[in-house]
């Protein structure tokens, strides 16, 4: 009986030692090992963070430039449609305009044809 209770004692006292262990030696190192590596992977996130927002601003910059560019190419291209219009504006008051000078020379034209037929037909 004595024995087993010196056993008992022995592994009480090992187990006594191992935690005394554990608490002053094992969990402060793992407990810095673990800030440490924390504060690395905080820092690591914060770079990739950084990064991230750089990139995004310089997409939305880029965007930017792309949809000013597309806004000053519709505002060329309108301009030149409207310039257009009024050339073929003008161009067509041109053509009306010979138009009517072509239609008036020709019935000034059969007016006196019919004339001069009237002057052959009264013989």
């Amino acid at each position: 009986q004595e024995k087993r209770g010196l056993r008992e004692l022995r592994v009480l006292e090992n187990l006594k030692n191992t935690i005394f262990e554990t608490n002053e030696h094992v969990l402060p190192k793992c407990e810095q090992a673990m800030h440490d590596n924390l504060n690395e992977a905080v820092k690591r996130l914060q770079a990739a963070n950084d990064k991230i927002h750089r990139l995004q601003e310089r997409e939305h910059e880029e965007r930017k430039l792309q949809v000013d560019k597309l806004m000053a190419r519709e505002e060329k291209r309108v301009a030149h449609w409207e310039e257009l219009m009024k050339e073929q504006q003008n161009k067509q008051a041109e053509v009306d305009e010979e138009h009517r000078k072509a239609v008036e020379r020709l019935k000034e034209q059969y007016s006196e044809m019919e004339k001069e037929l009237a002057k052959y037909v009264s013989f």
